[in-house]
């Protein structure tokens, strides 16, 4: 288990419980008492620390490497009925944007979102998660397949942005992106967007139009990195947490904001604490949010989604 800096007194408090565990195992002195006091000494730590998160803190949280991904989340959730799709029929198979049908239920969906690697091997394959233009038009391909036969788009959102490469710029990144904005809005089945770990920038936004569009509770969504604000702004990366409160890029802020319509609670500790519950609470979130679109007809779905969208940045003096 990996602790980020914040998370230091939780784990000595770890440490303390499993020790005194392990002497009650070893010893035949009663440690029941001392177990039960730092077990409950760990869970108000828990809360203190949780509950009062500065953006900058939730942003180390979004990125956590033993955080579930995409493949954790369509694996958990549709198990042996996921079928993964490859290829935009053009160029190649982006393996940083990855695809397929699986069901929840007895419901079909296709999924589709950014996958990231877990160890330095897998990170290169997958390309840090960030997509290629190709990656962003298989994801339209599959979501054109879902329209034709009436599927479901389920989008998890897990990117640092899309790739800046000089190959992915002469590919047509800007134009892909933007296309996939546009079909989209008109895709006449529901869509709906789970933000899992970092939505960057065009990178979130090619897969991140919905008719419902959800956060869980540590994750980010903004223009821009802290770190690349802040770079830019202060010519220094120093000032990540000043950047961070000031993009107003957590869940909360974007719910207040109208951006969002739902933040998903995740499990004391983040996602990664409790990946089983965390697992449990989207699948739990796509059925519902699904059954709140699924009697529309496709008209009223893009009637629906296009004054959502167009309502956004609206402000009345």
């Amino acid at each position: 288990m990996e602790y980020l800096d914040f998370e230091q007194p939780i784990k000595e408090l770890e440490e303390q419980y499993a020790k005194a565990c392990n002497i009650g195992e070893e010893s035949e002195v009663d440690v029941t008492a001392t177990c039960k006091q730092i077990e409950k000494k760990l869970i108000e730590k828990k809360k203190e620390i949780y509950k009062n998160l500065t953006p900058w803190q939730r942003v180390q949280l979004s990125r956590h490497p033993n955080r579930p991904y995409t493949l954790d989340y369509i694996n958990a959730i549709c198990g042996d009925t996921f079928l993964e799709l490859h290829g935009d029929r053009n160029v190649r198979d982006d393996k940083a944007m990855i695809g397929g049908l699986g069901k929840i239920n007895d419901q079909s969906y296709m999924f589709i979102g950014q996958q990231k690697g877990y160890n330095t091997k897998t990170r290169q394959y997958r390309n840090f998660g960030m997509a290629n233009p190709e990656g962003y038009r298989k994801a339209l391909r599959l979501m054109k397949s879902a329209e034709k036969f009436g599927i479901p788009v389920v989008s998890f959102v897990d990117t640092p942005g899309a790739y800046p490469g000089l190959e992915a710029e002469e590919r047509g990144q800007g134009e892909a992106i933007a296309r996939n904005i546009l079909e989209m809005t008109r895709l006449k089945v529901p869509i709906i967007v789970v933000i899992i770990g970092e939505g960057a920038s065009g990178g979130a936004l090619g897969i991140g139009v919905g008719d419902k569009v959800m956060m869980l509770e540590n994750t980010w969504y903004s223009v821009i990195s802290p770190e690349s604000c802040s770079s830019i702004l202060w010519r220094s990366w120093e000032y990540k947490e000043q950047a961070a409160e000031a993009l107003k890029l957590t869940a909360s802020d974007m719910k207040k904001q109208k951006l969002i319509d739902e933040i998903i609670k995740e499990p004391l500790g983040g996602a990664h604490s409790n990946k089983e519950e965390t697992y449990e609470l989207v699948k739990s979130a796509i059925s519902s949010a699904y059954s709140e679109f699924k009697n529309l007809s496709p008209e009223d779905l893009i009637k629906n989604r296009m004054d959502k969208y167009l309502d956004m940045g609206v402000f009345k003096g």
